[in-house]
């Protein structure tokens, strides 16, 4: 599976493998090492293991059925249907992931649709992400988490969401059968690290603190207040992200409004940012002179390019995650 272990070194070492679970395993059972890193977590094909001052790097050394998070167009407009996607390759933490996302946008978004079939006690540990955006929406089901320094282990219910700011550690652990959450990323591609000092909870409270120029968010829909959308036909309940991170990225959940008459439609367009949209409920259409018009449902996903202008026409009473990651401003 593996080469022998390399001999002590300044850098890591690489130790190809296939499996690479199978070579951790290997290493942080049999051999002592203990795992510090591994990415990405939809699909890790690349871990550091550590021992007395030694670091390998754990790396799949075959060609495999992976995302490339390089090769994508910035500028695309991706849609992703759910009935054009039945596999759940199994991730981190035996969490399994549906890629909304293909080509990332050349490395510069991901977007995932996780869940956990069986629910019960997750098998994480404290890490934290090396990123420069990330957020969690619930989409069914609940999980049970804890984040540095906001107090003790709480619920994420379904319609609830956080803003995992850079850096900051937290951990999942356990969750409902049948959980499944939307995750945004920037980039693409990210190392998760684990820390093997710090306890969670940890004893400060200190919501308000600043991690990589950003601060963490809870949102719970059920004390969500909804408002008037431009285009009368929605109205929307905003999470606080756009502010907690001085505006490199918006989170929205749109709602149609039901019997609504307005007398003309307003066109979307965000100039600055691309806008990901992820159908939670119901039906609508996507159409737009540089889209095309689009029929989507419940579990389709889209990601609009900056500038170019759409409209949502619901179809039947609907809800839908808004997205909007403004990547000039990083």
């Amino acid at each position: 599976m593996t080469d022998a272990m390399p001999l002590p070194d300044s850098t890591p070492s690489v130790v190809p493998c296939t499996d690479l679970d199978a070579a951790i395993a290997l290493y942080t059972g049999q051999r002592g090492f203990r795992l510090d890193m591994i990415m990405p977590a939809d699909a890790p094909r690349i871990a550091l293991v550590s021992r007395d001052g030694t670091t390998l790097r754990l790396e799949v050394s075959i060609d495999r059925e992976a995302p490339v998070a390089v090769h994508g167009n910035p500028g695309e407009f991706v849609l992703r249907r759910a009935v054009d996607h039945d596999a759940w390759p199994e991730g981190r933490a035996g969490m399994q992931y549906r890629d909304l996302i293909p080509g990332r946008l050349g490395g510069r978004m991901i977007a995932s649709h996780i869940r956990i079939p069986s629910g019960g006690p997750v098998p994480d540990y404290v890490h934290y992400h090396k990123v420069g955006f990330q957020m969690i929406y619930c989409r069914r089901g609940w999980v049970r988490v804890v984040y540095e320094d906001q107090g003790p282990p709480f619920v994420m219910h379904a319609g609830d969401c956080v803003l995992q700011p850079p850096t900051i550690r937290h951990r999942v652990l356990e969750s409902s059968p049948g959980l499944e959450v939307i995750e945004i990323g920037y980039p693409a591609e990210h190392e998760t690290w684990r820390d093997h000092e710090l306890a969670l909870p940890t004893s400060h409270l200190r919501p308000q603190r600043i991690f990589g120029g950003q601060r963490f968010v809870h949102h719970i829909a059920a004390e969500a207040t909804w408002e008037n959308a431009v285009d009368a036909r929605f109205e929307f309940r905003d999470t606080g992200i756009a502010e907690a991170t001085n505006r490199i990225a918006g989170v929205r959940v749109l709602r149609a409004v039901p019997d609504a008459k307005p007398d003309d439609v307003g066109q979307r367009n965000h100039s600055d940012g691309v806008v990901f949209l992820f159908v939670l409920e119901g039906q609508l259409q996507l159409r737009g002179d540089a889209l095309g018009t689009h029929a989507m449902q419940a579990d389709d996903a889209c990601a609009i390019p900056s500038g170019a202008e759409y409209v949502l026409d619901p179809a039947t009473p609907c809800e839908v995650l808004e997205v909007v990651m403004n990547f000039a401003s990083w």
